[in-house]
C-alpha cells in the first residue's frame, strides 16, 4: 500500500560535478530490484558524516566511523535488503572485502571507500554478490534510481535539492534519503545521503551536518526504535570552485534539504496515514521540551488514537506526565488544529469536539502544548499508529 504522501511529482535533481553513481540488482534480498547503489567521487572529495548512537551498531557503521576521520572519500557503496549487523567478524570482513575491491577498481586506498547496509539483521551479507557486481557498473547520474536501490519497506523514493551561494559563486546540493520504520534517530535516519559541489574542508562540514541534523532528523520519529544501521553522510567535491569563506547560506540550504529528507521519512513512515506535528513550550529547557515532545511522539495510545482521528487529549496530559520533565498540572495547555481543548489544568470549558473534528481527519494533524514552566522549546514530527504497520512489521521475514 502506497503512502497518501507519495509526491505526484519528484525534484529533478542536477548533474553535481565530480559525483558518479551506478546501481544494480545483486539479488541480496530483493529479485525484481535494484539493491546496490554505487557512487564514485572526484579526488579530494571531503567527506562528513554522523551514526547511530546504538551500542549494536552495524559492521558498515563501525567502518566509516573509522574512514571519516581521513576526511576524504572517493567511493559509497550502499546495499538494501541486508543490514550486516549482529554478524560479528564475519560481518567485518564483509565489509572489508567490498571496500577492497572497490578500491581496487576505483584505484584508491580502502579507508575512502565508505559502505552502508539496510535490511534483515542478524544475517550473514553475502558480499560475494556485490564483489562480482563492482567491476561492470555503468555510471550516470539518475538520483532517482540511486533513491529506489536503497529502500526496502519504503512506498516511495525520498530525493531533494537545493542551492546556496558561498561568496559569488552558486553551489548545489542534492540528497537522498531512506527511511519507514525502525526510526527514532539519535542521529539521523536510517540511511541518508547528500551530495554538494562546494568547496568546504571536511571538519566544516563535520561541524555544520552535526548541528542541522540536530534539528532535522534527530527531530522526527516512526516508532521510538532507533536502527543499528542509521548513517547520515555529506559529500563535499569541491569542483565548484567557491574560495572557502562565509557558508551560513550553505548551512541554510543543507537544513532545509535535511528538514525535507526528514519529513519525508515521516510520510512513509510504515502504514502511516498522517503527518503529525508536536510544538512543546514552556518547558525548562530546550532539551527538556524536545523530551517531552518526543514522549508525546512516540505514544502508542497517542499514536493510535491519531489514527482513529479521536482527540482524546488525555492521552498527550499522560505523555507530558511520563516524559520525566517538569511540567505544572495546573498550568498545562493543549491545543490541537490551533483550538484550545484544555488550559489551566483542565477542560477549556469552551471547548467542544465538534471543532477540530474536521482537523482530526485530516492528513496533517497540529499539536501545541505548554507545559508553565520557562521558556523551553521544540518541535518534533510523528505520524499515527495504525493496523498496517503490524502488517508490514509482522510479515517482514516471511
Amino acid at each position: 500500500m502506497n503512502s497518501p504522501f507519495t509526491p505526484t511529482n519528484y525534484p529533478t535533481l542536477p548533474a553535481i560535478p565530480g559525483v558518479k553513481m551506478a546501481v544494480a540488482n545483486c539479488g541480496i534480498r530483493y529479485k525484481d530490484r535494484s539493491d546496490l547503489l554505487v557512487c564514485e567521487f572526484t579526488q579530494d572529495t571531503a567527506v562528513a558524516g554522523v551514526f547511530t548512537t546504538s551500542l549494536t551498531a552495524s559492521a558498515p557503521v563501525l567502518a566509516c566511523r573509522e574512514s571519516l576521520k581521513g576526511g576524504y572519500a572517493r567511493a559509497l557503496v550502499v546495499n538494501s535488503g541486508n543490514a550486516n549487523a549482529f554478524t560479528g567478524s564475519v560481518g567485518i570482513e564483509s565489509v572489508k572485502r567490498v571496500a577492497d575491491m572497490a578500491a581496487k577498481t576505483l584505484g584508491c586506498p580502502a579507508g575512502h571507500v565508505f559502505t552502508a547496509s539496510t535490511g534483515v539483521i542478524g544475517e550473514r551479507l553475502p558480499d560475494e554478490k556485490i564483489i562480482g557486481t563492482l567491476a561492470a557498473l555503468d555510471f550516470s547520474a539518475d538520483y532517482m534510481a540511486a533513491a529506489r536501490a536503497i529502500m526496502t519497506t519504503d512506498t516511495y523514493p525520498k530525493l531533494a535539492t537545493r542551492t546556496a551561494t558561498i561568496g559569488d559563486i552558486k553551489v548545489t546540493l542534492n540528497g537522498i534519503a531512506k527511511g519507514s520504520g525502525m526510526i527514532a534517530p539519535d542521529m539521523a535516519t536510517m540511511l541518508a545521503f547528500v551530495f554538494t559541489d562546494a568547496n568546504i574542508p571536511a571538519s566544516e562540514l563535520q561541524a555544520m551536518l552535526a548541528e542541522t541534523n540536530a534539528s532535522t532528523f534527530n527531530c522526527v520519529t516512526v516508532d521510538g526504535d532507533t536502527s543499528t544501521s542509521d548513517t547520515l553522510l555529506l559529500f563535499a567535491t569541491g569542483k565548484a570552485g567557491n574560495k572557502t569563506g562565509d557558508t551560513s547560506d550553505f548551512k541554510r540550504a543543507l537544513r532545509e534539504l535535511l528538514h525535507e529528507l526528514a519529513l519525508h521519512v515521516v510520510k512513509d513512515g510504515e502504514g502511516a496515514q498522517k503527518l503529525v506535528k508536536i510544538i512543546v513550550s514552556g518547558a525548562e529547557s530546550h532539551a527538556a521540551a524536545k523530551k517531552i515532545a518526543m514522549s508525546i511522539a512516540n505514544s502508542p495510545l497517542v499514536k493510535t488514537a491519531l489514527a482513529a482521528s479521536d482527540a482524546n487529549w488525555g492521552r498527550i496530559v499522560m505523555a507530558v506526565g511520563k516524559a520525566g520533565q517538569k511540567a505544572d498540572r495546573d498550568k498545562l495547555s493543549i491545543t490541537i488544529g490551533g483550538v484550545s481543548v484544555a488550559k489551566n489544568g483542565a477542560a477549556d470549558p469552551s471547548y467542544k469536539e465538534s471543532q477540530i473534528e474536521s482537523h482530526m481527519q485530516g492528513r496533517e494533524i497540529d499539536i501545541t502544548v505548554d507545559v508553565g514552566i520557562a521558556s523551553g522549546t521544540a518541535t518534533v514530527y510523528t505520524c499515527d499508529l495504525t493496523h498496517s504497520y503490524i502488517d508490514i512489521n509482522g510479515s517482514y521475514r516471511t
